[in-house]
């Protein structure tokens, strides 16, 4: 059990996110049209999982405006925006914002990516919900980097996210 902060308020988080050197674990989520998709959706690509509670917080439409807009610069690579909105929230955010380079990912029938990652949120306020981390992928599944954001309410390390890929 890892423990981060909300507004300084400790927040107790289940669950060990996966670190450099090690496989990432299997998923499944749920994409915009409720199909399910999985980590082997995405083999042969790098990937960049942006994990937090919901869009309709200001920092995690932030962390997902910065991925969209660096993501450009990415060759062979995805960035999967993940959270526990409905496709239908995440889809409305992407298309009022004018953001196509991410793609979203619901935690909708995702149980076990949120306990298999380590970003279950087991008390306070956002209980149930994912804690803020990045984990980057290489194009075999390997861990490149992984981050825990220590407070919630702030940014992850997006120079450290994507430096992890050159």
């Amino acid at each position: 059990m890892a423990q981060v902060t909300l507004k300084g308020n400790p927040v107790q988080v289940n669950g060990q996110l996966p670190q450099a050197g090690s496989k990432a674990p299997a998923f499944s989520l749920v994409a915009g049209n409720l199909s399910d998709v999985t980590l082997a959706s995405f083999a042969g690509k790098r990937k960049v999982l942006n994990i937090f509670p919901s869009v309709d917080t200001p920092t995690c439409a932030t962390s997902v405006r910065t991925f969209n807009k660096k993501a450009n610069e990415l060759a062979n690579t995805v960035v999967l925006c993940i959270s526990a909105d409905l496709p239908f929230a995440q889809a409305r955010f992407c298309g009022a914002e004018g953001l196509d380079n991410v793609q979203n990912l619901s935690t909708l029938r995702g149980a076990e990516f949120i306990e298999n990652y380590g970003v279950a949120i087991a008390d306070g306020p956002l209980k149930g919900l994912t804690a803020r981390a990045v984990v980057v992928l290489d194009e075999n599944d390997t861990v490149l980097h992984s981050e825990l954001v220590k407070e919630i309410a702030e940014e992850p390390n997006y120079d450290a996210a994507l430096n992890a890929l050159k």
